[in-house]
Formats: C-alpha cells, sequence, structure tokens
C-alpha cells in the first residue's frame, strides 16, 4: 500500500483558489473588464483543468466555451456543447454568479460566495441540469482511459459548503444519476445506472448504488477533513463476467469476480 501524503489543514483545494481569484477582481476591477479577464483568472487558479475558451463579453455579462482538461501538457481535453452564460454581481457579503447553459440547465444555476473568519461559504441555489458524461474525459486519468459515454443528471437541493479551517462542512444534497453508462473498454453496451448522493451531515457523507445494469457497483465515503475517503466494490453477474473482466481490472483491485475500490 502506497503511503499517504499529508495535506496541509490550511490548503484549501483548487476551488477555493478560483473564490478568491473572482472576489480580487471584483475589488478593482472597471465596469468594461472583458470577459478574458475571468477566463484567464479561471485558468490560473485550476492549473489549467478548466478553460474558458473563445470568451465574450465582459466580466460581468459573459459566454464562453467550457473545456475541461487534464491540465498543462495533457492530451486529454473535453468541450461542453453550446456556450455557458455567466452573470457576476458583487453582494454585501461576497458575490453571486448565475449560470445558463441551453444544453444541460433547466434554468439559471446561482452560486453565492461568500467569507467568513477562516474560510469560505458557497451556496447553491436548488437546480435540476444534464450533462454529457464524455465531458469527464477531459479530467485526464482514469476517465480519458474509460471514455464513460451517457448522461449526467444533477440534482441539487440547498446545497451549502462551508469552507472553514482546513474542514470542509456540508448541509443539504446532491444526487447524480448516471443514466445508461458505457465505457470503451467492454462490449457490453449500456453497462447500467447509477447513482450518487451526497448527503450534508456532521460529518458529510457519499453513497454510491446501482440502479440497474450488468456492472455492479456500491460504495461509502465521507470527507475527513478536507479529504474523501470511499470504499467500494464492482462485480458482475457470472454471465457478464467476461465481457466486464477488463472493465474490473481497471476499475480497481481486483479480488476474485470483483474490484475493489478506494479512494483516499
Amino acid at each position: 500500500m502506497s503511503a499517504r501524503r499529508t495535506v496541509p489543514p490550511n490548503r484549501a483545494p483548487w476551488r477555493w483558489a478560483v473564490a478568491g481569484v473572482v472576489l480580487g477582481l471584483l475589488a478593482g476591477v472597471p465596469a468594461f473588464a472583458p470577459a478574458q479577464w475571468l477566463a484567464q483568472g479561471i485558468g490560473q487558479a485550476s492549473a489549467g483543468q478548466v478553460v474558458l475558451q473563445d470568451s465574450r463579453g465582459s466580466l460581468w455579462s459573459g459566454s464562453a466555451r467550457l473545456t475541461l482538461s487534464g491540465g498543462p501538457g495533457s492530451p486529454a481535453a473535453a468541450t461542453l456543447p453550446g456556450r455557458l452564460n455567466w452573470q457576476l454581481r458583487p453582494t454585501l457579503g461576497g458575490v453571486e454568479l448565475q449560470l445558463q447553459s441551453d444544453c444541460c440547465l433547466q434554468k439559471a444555476w446561482v452560486w453565492r460566495l461568500s467569507p467568513h473568519w477562516g474560510g469560505w461559504q458557497l451556496q447553491l441555489s436548488d437546480s435540476q441540469s444534464r450533462w454529457p458524461a464524455g465531458l469527464l474525459v477531459g479530467l485526464g486519468t482514469p476517465w480519458n482511459t474509460l471514455e464513460p459515454q451517457g448522461q449526467l443528471a444533477l440534482n441539487t437541493r440547498a446545497l451549502d459548503l462551508r469552507w472553514s479551517e482546513g474542514r470542509l462542512q456540508l448541509s443539504g444534497s446532491a444526487q447524480l444519476d448516471v443514466q445508461d453508462l458505457s465505457s470503451r473498454l467492454s462490449t457490453l453496451r449500456p453497462l447500467g445506472s447509477y447513482r450518487l448522493a451526497v448527503r450534508g451531515e456532521a460529518t458529510p457523507r457519499l453513497l454510491l448504488s446501482t440502479l440497474k445494469g450488468s456492472l455492479k457497483l456500491s460504495g461509502e465515503g465521507q470527507w475527513v477533513g478536507n479529504r474523501l475517503r470511499f470504499v467500494g466494490e464492482a462485480g458482475a453477474a457470472p454471465a457478464d463476467l467476461s465481457a466486464l473482466s477488463n472493465l474490473l481490472n481497471i476499475i480497481g483491485r481486483r479480488e476474485g469476480a470483483r474490484s475493489i475500490i478506494k479512494v483516499g
């Protein structure tokens, strides 16, 4: 077993760095600031993993083509179909961002970000959205190996994330249904449909379950400090084992007819 790398408690993930970039820009930019400023800030803060291409408009009201990338030097990249539109405005406590996308969002998705002592708070409006699973390929390993296809249906309700002194606190819920998933690593199509549910509790939990299909996935995880620790397994019925064997070898550590999945 490889040694675990300890993450300093005061090092926030890049998404919180993005928040700092946005708030810093708001402090002194003029009304005519170009959309390219936001694109550059997000690209730098995400180490090149989130790219706003062909940005148009202004920092406050603009649009771009959203691309996910494995980062500088990575060949992996995937672009959302259509354009992502945003409206950005300062509030008394921080900043409010409204996102719209004809391909994926039923209505505007509102994010409210505010600083507090020792961290940040991010509140997300209730939202239902659908995203192509192929967008994950842009994040690099292991997604560019799996090359997933299907639909991601995301539902958020009263979701509130608070980052304070190196710890993630979460209330509300988020549910991601992976519908009719398939992969280039298996001739069996589709593999099935699955659900990832995030529950806001004293220690936030992540639950993975199978809705239907030949590939069986299950697991449970918790956020401990700023790290996710997840244990799950993947398996298949005996009749489907041959068609899914290659995929099971990639997903996790193989133990007979199943694979063990561990994160963190």
